[in-house]
């Protein structure tokens, strides 16, 4: 008789809420966890369905709510939402009203003028297929990945109040829009009757860019921020504290981002002496760099990327101890100068 494995259906942790603090997003009733989990990297079709569904589990067992998705997260483009998908459809759907999906379109998805941009067409159309790949009826939150400077701002703004209006999604966001765009953004959403919800911007301790302006748009706005690549590519972490280990992605250029040449002699000094800081407070280098992000008043969220389990109990770990003195603060900034 052929057998075929089925997996059990999957039962969250009954203790799953009791540590993981939740923060209002702005000005909005909604909540997210102070950590999500990303799906940009490790969640494609080449990558282990096993290990992404682990990791998934692992992280709503942990309080993590919210998963963060994008049209050509994979690789392939729209794997990485067919592995969420698929994910949910292995026993993970039932927990849906206690999640928050997002998902994106900005960058290029598909041949032709149709597939990339802020466009109205491209944007409705994505969605569509995200919701598909995904297995859901609406995202909780959606947004304009980038903007594009040859689509009008109130075309990109209205085809999000229209995915929001038309039940697509729940709440509107951007991603790594300039304080002056964001600014532009949120009145246009505004008097359209459907509030900016959030902004998803690169920030950590080596790019502060959102420092300069964006951070006091979003605070006049009332939008929360959830950032991404608190861990700057893994140079916030160990792994390269001792220069660039043979056969790593960055020795081999192959880490979206990173090379070789961000590595320097000099960057290696800083990651050494803020591993230091790191030690004294009881932390990783990774939960150090967590933590800072998260000490910014501004910042809702951060998203953690994960390749294995154990990177996201380490990622959690961070959570307690948030608070820095004003000494650490400025030892910080002293060594990133």
């Amino acid at each position: 008789m052929i057998t075929h494995e089925v997996n059990p259906r999957y039962l969250a942790s009954s203790e799953r809420y009791e540590k993981m603090p939740y923060q209002r997003c702005g000005k909005s009733g909604l909540r997210l966890p102070r950590l999500s989990l990303g799906l940009w990297q490790n969640f494609g079709a080449v990558d282990s369905l096993a290990n992404a569904r682990a990791m998934v589990h692992r992280a709503f067992d942990l309080g993590i709510t919210h998963f963060d998705l994008a049209n050509n997260y994979g690789p392939n483009y729209g794997s990485a939402e067919s592995t969420f998908g698929q994910i949910m459809a292995e026993g993970f759907d039932h927990y849906r009203d206690e999640m928050i999906i997002s998902s994106k379109a900005g960058y290029d998805m598909w041949p032709g003028p149709y597939g990339i941009g802020g466009s109205r067409k491209y944007l409705v159309a994505s969605c569509d297929q995200s919701l598909k790949r995904c297995g859901v009826e609406y995202f909780d939150i959606f947004y304009s990945h980038c903007f594009d400077p040859e689509t009008p701002l109130e075309e990109t703004m209205m085809a999000l109040d229209y995915i929001v209006r038309s039940g697509r999604a729940l709440y509107a966001g951007i991603s790594s829009y300039s304080p002056e765009q964001t600014r532009e953004a949120a009145a246009i959403l505004k008097d359209l009757g459907t509030p900016l919800l959030i902004h998803q911007p690169r920030y950590n301790m080596m790019d502060r860019w959102i420092e300069d302006g964006l951070t006091d748009v979003l605070d006049d706005e009332g939008v929360g921020a959830i950032v991404f690549s608190p861990l700057n590519q893994g140079i916030l972490t160990n792994k390269y504290l001792g220069g660039i280990p043979e056969n790593s992605r960055a020795s081999r250029g192959e880490q979206i981002y990173l090379n070789e040449s961000d590595l320097s002699d000099e960057v290696i000094a800083k990651v050494n002496a803020l591993n230091n800081i790191a030690e004294q407070r009881g932390q990783t280098l990774a939960q150090l760099a967590i933590a800072w992000v998260l000490n910014n008043k501004t910042v809702t969220s951060a998203i953690i990327g994960a390749s294995r389990v154990e990177q996201i109990n380490d990622s959690v770990a961070a959570l307690n101890n948030l608070d820095f003195t004003d000494k650490e603060l400025t030892a910080i900034d002293t060594i990133l100068k």
